[in-house]
Formats: structure tokens, sequence, C-alpha cells
């Protein structure tokens, strides 16, 4: 058997789409499960009085249990098989604590000690007769090596990064609105986990805020300007699971994008400046996907006055859509954009 064949045989694809693509999406999955889930209970413990719910919360934002979370959602989305998918959720813990005397490595350590002990687990997994000793103790020990490698240049990055960009915002709230809002919506529809890039460079406050609004106009906006395509279905599959869908016929006609990306530019700023909209982690990066986004900010931001209602509903649904929509009707009328070019197959 050559190098090619064992490694398909043991599920193993060496593929930029299979780590940052199917791996990446699964890692917000876990972090979906555990950390953003717990911050939701923990605030509608807070607001029913419930403290059961909160009792909930703190073991779901627990960072061991949230990298074990995204342990085994890396090593499920990897294909690993029982062994390696149950030793991923030490790994995952590991690699999500490990980092300097200051700063945890959080979501980014546990998905590169994840990624590389799986790999490495899998090549070793149903190779001897001691398997049960042999598979865990190797993807264990790789995931703790890797982590005490990786780990401390990874959290010293990822804090500064994200301070860099949390700080940029506050200090050029019109210009950082625009470039927030507009890459973090366009890596929404990309095949890459904005949610997961929110939540490992720890975006947050105002800039936060402007993420989930980029995502919203990405969201809400392709499924009010495809509605004459796609329907109610279109409605519900784009604006409350993911632009995503529309990615093939970007590829195809890339001058559908700019009617979203326009409305992301124009309200980024809007968001940073005028509402103060807030928003943290994965949430941020999440959109309208299952109202994830809206419920972050809610979750993030304490004083829920009418400007906060207001800022809340115009941008992450009322103007996404308007603005889309008026936009792409013009280049409809243009004839840059033509009856189908947005079409799905639901």
């Amino acid at each position: 058997m050559d190098f090619k064949a064992f490694l398909k045989k043991k599920n193993i694809c060496i593929s930029w789409r299979n780590y940052f693509v199917t791996a990446m999406g699964a890692m917000a999955q876990g972090l979906f499960a555990s950390l953003l889930i717990g911050t939701i209970l923990s605030t509608l413990g807070k607001w029913t009085g419930a403290s059961f719910l909160a009792t909930i919360a703190s073991y779901a934002q627990n960072g061991y249990v949230v990298g074990a979370a995204i342990g085994v959602a890396v090593a499920a989305a990897l294909k690993a098989d029982g062994l390696v998918l149950l030793s991923a959720t030490v790994v995952g813990a590991m690699g999500y604590m490990l980092g300097t005397d200051e700063y945890t490595a959080g979501p980014a350590g546990a998905f590169a000690a994840v990624l590389i002990a799986c790999e490495i687990g899998k090549l070793v997994s149903k190779e001897t007769k001691v398997d049960i000793l042999v598979t865990p103790i190797v993807t264990i020990l790789t995931g703790f090596g890797i982590a005490k490698l990786l780990c401390p240049p990874i959290a010293y990055a990822m804090y500064y990064l994200g301070e860099f960009i949390n700080s940029a915002t506050v200090l050029h709230p019109f210009y950082m609105g625009i470039i927030i809002s507009v890459v973090v919506g366009i890596v929404l529809t990309l095949p890459i986990s904005s949610a997961a890039v929110c939540a490992m460079i720890g975006i947050s406050g105002i800039a936060g805020g402007a993420a989930t609004v980029g995502c919203c106009c990405q969201m809400v906006g392709f499924a009010v300007m495809s509605f004459r395509e796609n329907r109610w279905g279109g409605i519900v599959a784009q604006g409350l699971g993911t632009s995503m869908l529309q990615m093939g016929n970007i590829i195809r006609k890339p001058v559908i994008w700019l009617p979203t990306i326009i409305s992301s530019a124009l309200l980024g700023p809007l968001s940073t400046m005028v509402f103060h909209m807030e928003n943290n982690g994965v949430a941020a990066g999440m959109g309208t996907c299952g109202l994830v986004g809206p419920l972050g900010v809610l979750t993030a931001m304490s004083e829920h006055d009418a400007m906060f209602w207001t800022g809340l509903v115009l941008l992450c649904l009322v103007l996404p859509a308007v603005i889309t929509l008026a936009i792409s009707e013009l280049m409809r009328k243009l004839g840059w954009i033509k009856l189908g070019d947005l079409k799905l197959d639901l």
C-alpha cells in the first residue's frame, strides 16, 4: 500500500478546505454549543432570576469545557474514530487553557492542538493489538506537545491582534467601522467561519458590533435581494441560515456581491459612531443565523433603552434589507444583475 492509499484509509485528507473550512466551521459549532449557549443562559438567568440557569452557564463557559467541545467538534469534522475522537476532548481542553502566564491560547490554541493531534492519532489508530492504550496516549501526548509549543505565541498573537482591532475601532470608529463590517461580512459569506475568526481574535465592544452589522447585511441582504428568485424559502435559508449559499452564484457573477458589501460599508460606521452597538466573540460573527448575533448584542450591552432597541432593529434587520434591496434593484435596472443570477437550489 502506498502512502496516499494509507492516508485515504485513515480518513486523512491534507487540504486547505478540509482544515480551514470544514474543521474551522466545526470549531465554531463547538464554541456555540458551549461558550455562546452558556452566555445566553447566563443572561436569561439574570433576567428571570432563575439561579439554575446561571449554574448551568458557569459549567458551559468553563475554559476546559469549551476546549473539550471544540476538540470533539473538530475531531468529528476530521472523521476521527472513537478513541481519537474522545482523546480530542483532553487535547482541546489543554490547547484552550495553555498559553502564557497572562493569557490563554483560547479557541485558536484548541483548534491548532486538536487539528494536529487528531491527524497523528488517526495514523496509529487500530494499528496495534493494544490500540485502547496506544491511540489515546499518542493523541494526547501529541496534543500536549503541540499545545506547549504553539499556544504561547498563539496566545500573544491573538490577544494583541484583538486588542489592536478593538482599540483602533475606539480611536477611529468611522474607518474601522467600515473595514470590520465589510471584512467580517465577506468572511461570513466565504466558506470560512467568521464566528471562529471573531472568537479567535477576541473581537469585542463596538468592533464586535460592527462585525455583527456586516454579517447581518450579508444574510438579510441576500435573503431580501434574491426574494423574486428564491421566495420565502430563500428568506429562511439565507436570513436565518447562511449567506454562504450564494457563494456559487458569486463565483459565477461577482457583481451580485456589491449590494451587500456596500450596505456593510454604509452601516458599519452607523453602528460604531451613532448607536455604539457592542458584541463579543463568536456571536459577533454569526449575524442573523438563528438570531445569534442580535442575541449576542442583547447580552453584551447592559442598557436596553429606546436607543438600544432602535439601533438593534435598524442595523440588524431593517436597514440591511432596505439598503441592499435598493442597490440591487438599481443594478437590475442597469442590467448588472439579471433574473436568475441569485437563484438557489432549495
